[in-house]
């Protein structure tokens, strides 16, 4: 599965790594890791909101993001702490309560360095959430050190503790993310001081003093493996692209023998929905359930995501001959939403991915992305496969607002990911199927044209004639009909 220089960057060894679900436990794990700091803390990441309080805690610092950091640096003097935020955005967060005061604190301290990350393509982002530990220990995943990301695993209607930082109640969020240690952490510090030079034009040394930063309560989920990790970097000037994120997915695809579970914030990339109708359209295709959100967030967004996705699962259903393609939202006990912002996949027992990228165009050749990669298939990792099933079903339970052994006994007695869903599934907590919303002629256009969702730099400039969410779509579904 993993092939380095092709579908992943390095593959390195770890000791530990942990499958972390929903922000209440991250944010916990994140900052225990980082009392144990000694020299480089490196945070990498679309956003930090320097309001957002950890949680639980009772080590005696701040609560709040921006104190907590002043604290760590004061608190250690060999301690080097830097950020690297993207760019855009960054201008109207300065005026999210007393972030300017705290920014400027944080510029006075000589530990300390906030950096704005602008390189990348027009109208792309810098999407990685990366946390770098003495290179003994990093985070990698989906979940920001920003406003709404904390929320506990039980997404509880009306929860007092799940506010913005001015108070206001805060709707239910899931979300996931990875931590792991060894040379695979060191790896991912490799990538961040590449990120951090390719952004800063300061090149850091990597940590020479290697030693335990895996922080109490956080119980590894797999151990003794090794990973793969793999990126998006968009086509620039003087940049050679990085597409190994869209090669993993589609080989990922491609490779599925029974079923495949995945969770995403978005379903809109065009090169998936081709490799998943090729899938479907052959005799025995892979089973395949996709959470998603209701809808996306915003006003734009969610008329080009939401269409892109209904306009392509219209289109999927029409290739799928078994019925195999399966799409749910989560709801809470109340019925309410429960916004998915992760970004993760199981296939089969075999493979587990988690990192950064969606299913839509900007993550496979616009913004800049980071995943790993988990594969049993990979030389010393074959026992982790009942972990994997494992974690597949944990998430369903968490779902369907069930025990996880309830998954695993129906799935054992339906075999099948859908068939276990729909006998599950009910009335409060649940997961509720897809449909297919009426779609007004602008939205159709925004999603047919990919005008926010663009398939790489170069598409940006092309005339909407030339791209199109459907482009090559006619052609595949020829050779689909001849295969028959």
């Amino acid at each position: 599965m993993l092939q380095p220089g092709r579908n992943c960057w390095r593959v390195e060894a770890a000791d530990r790594f942990s499958f972390i679900v929903d922000g209440a436990d991250y944010f916990v794990a994140v900052r225990r890791a980082m009392l144990k700091a000694r020299r480089s803390i490196l945070l990498i990441g679309w956003d930090f909101d320097a309001r957002i309080t950890f949680g639980e805690n009772h080590d005696g610092g701040p609560e709040r993001l921006g104190d907590f950091i002043l604290w760590l640096a004061d608190r250690t003097p060999a301690l080097e702490i830097r950020l690297l935020r993207w760019d855009t955005g960054a201008f109207k967060a300065l005026f999210r309560g007393n972030t300017l005061l705290t920014i400027l604190r944080w510029k006075a301290h000589p530990r300390i360095t906030l950096r704005l990350d602008a390189k990348h393509p027009l109208a792309a982002s810098h999407h990685q959430k990366i946390v770098v530990i003495d290179d003994c220990m990093a985070f990698c995943g989906g979940i920001d050190m920003t406003m709404r990301r904390w929320d506990t695993r039980e997404h509880l209607d009306g929860d007092p503790r799940r506010t913005y930082p001015g108070g206001q109640p805060a709707d239910p969020w899931h979300d996931a993310t990875s931590a792991f240690d060894g040379d695979a952490a060191r790896a991912l510090g490799d990538l961040a001081r590449a990120r951090w030079l390719a952004a800063t034009g300061q090149r850091l040394p990597p940590c020479e003093e290697c030693h335990d930063c895996w922080p109490e309560g956080l119980a590894p989920t797999f151990t003794a493996m090794r990973l793969g990790i793999a990126r998006t970097i968009p086509k620039m000037d003087g940049v050679e692209p990085v597409h190994e994120i869209e090669e993993a997915w589609l080989d990922m695809i491609a490779g599925a023998r029974r079923m495949i579970y995945a969770e995403s914030q978005y379903f809109a990339s065009r090169r998936i929905a081709h490799a998943i109708a090729r899938r479907l359209a052959g005799e025995d295709p892979p089973e395949i359930v996709i959470v998603t959100p209701r809808g996306a967030e915003g006003w734009l967004e969610p008329l080009a995501m939401d269409s892109a996705r209904a306009k392509l699962v219209k289109a999927l259903r029409q290739v799928d001959r078994h019925g195999r393609l399966h799409i749910y939202h989560p709801v809470t006990a109340g019925g309410a939403p429960i916004y998915v912002h992760a970004k993760a996949m199981v296939v089969d027992d075999r493979v587990l991915r988690v990192g950064s990228s969606n299913f839509n165009n900007r993550s496979m050749r616009l913004d800049t992305e980071c995943d790993v990669i988990l594969s049993a298939d990979e030389p010393g990792n074959d026992h982790l496969r009942d972990e994997i099933a494992t974690l597949r079903d944990d998430l369903l339970a968490e779902h369907l607002g069930l025990p996880r052994a309830a998954v695993t006994a129906k799935l054992a007695e339906t075999g099948s990911l859908a068939a276990t869903v729909e006998a599950l599934r009910g009335d409060g907590r649940s997961l509720v199927p897809y449909e297919i919303p009426e779609l007004s002629g602008f939205a159709g256009w925004l999603a047919e044209n990919e005008i926010l969702d663009p398939n790489g730099p170069d598409e940006i400039f092309e005339s909407t004639a030339k791209r199109g969410l459907f482009k090559g779509w006619g052609r595949l579904r020829s050779r689909l009909r001849l295969q028959r």
